[in-house]
């Protein structure tokens, strides 16, 4: 069976009769069964539209479940937001970020999904809706490990909730992605690492978050490095701090890109460069703003 429903609420009602495999930019869906039939049936969203785009909600922007990654490349959006759109430049080749969409990425729920650290950084939180019902989840409960997601099998992600951060007035934001791999492009993570800092008048931390990415079956928040740093000023010694104790939650593992010593060891470094990174903006006067 292949369904395209014209409303998200006839896509509801579809999975909620049965069980469907859902289809949106078909980009991990198509080479997975390359060689062999498709035998599931399918749910195809791209007729969606509501689905797709990003929008200032007030509190929260919004992220459409099928906005692409070229969708967020070309959007205007605030400095914070910095890190997504690099990390959106590394998703596969030019005609991946055309189809691949934001939620694909994170109901993949690949260890090394470049999505996934700069959204958790961000506090980003996931929207899943089904027929009776509507739920938020913290994108850090909601991929809970290798392929594995709480989204269940009656339920659609409609949406990815980014928080805003302090207003412009008071407070500057700005974030970071860095990505380690064998190779400069089309290249699968050996560790990656995104950070989103937010800096008072003064200079010092006053929100922070870090996240890392292909050092575990699922990336993960530093939320003890993030408490750390709040408080700092945000120069160039900051890169000094000890921070390398923070890393223990990861679980890297040895494979044919990398040894899990070398990952940690990594992953600690690009967080130490992204703070100089970061450090040396605000510091040559970067419009923060």
């Amino acid at each position: 069976m292949y369904l395209r429903p014209e409303s998200v609420d006839e896509a509801l009602a579809a999975m909620a009769a049965r069980p469907l495999t859902v289809l949106a930019g078909g980009t991990d869906f198509y080479p997975a069964r390359v060689g062999r039939p498709v035998t599931e049936d399918i749910l195809d969203l791209s007729r969606l539209v509501e689905l797709r785009g990003i929008r200032d909600e007030g509190a929260h922007w919004r992220i459409g479940a099928l906005t692409t990654w070229t969708d967020l490349v070309r959007a205007e959006l605030p400095p914070v937001f910095r890190a997504l759109q690099q990390a959106a430049r590394e998703v596969g080749g030019v005609q991946i970020q055309n189809a691949g969409t934001v939620a694909g990425n994170l109901c993949n729920a690949s260890p090394a999904a470049d999505g996934a650290p700069p959204l958790m950084s961000l506090g980003a939180q996931v929207e899943l809706r089904r027929a009776d019902a509507a739920r938020v989840v913290p994108l850090t409960d909601f991929i809970v490990g290798n392929r594995a997601t709480q989204r269940g099998a009656e339920e659609l992600v409609t949406g990815i909730l980014v928080p805003k951060w302090a207003a412009q007035d008071r407070h500057s934001a700005r974030s970071l992605f860095l990505k380690l791999g064998a190779r400069r492009y089309l290249v699968i993570s050996i560790v990656m690492v995104s950070l989103a800092i937010e800096i008072s008048p003064t200079g010092k931390i006053t929100r922070c978050g870090i996240a890392v990415g292909a050092c575990s079956p699922a990336a993960k928040r530093l939320t003890v490095l993030e408490k750390k740093l709040l408080g700092h000023r945000l120069t160039p010694d900051i890169a000094a701090l000890p921070v390398a104790e923070h890393f223990a939650a990861l679980a890297p593992i040895d494979d044919v890109r990398a040894s899990a010593d070398y990952r940690r060891e990594a992953a600690v470094e690009l967080v130490r460069r992204g703070l100089a990174q970061l450090a040396a903006d605000a510091g040559q006067g970067t419009d923060w703003s």
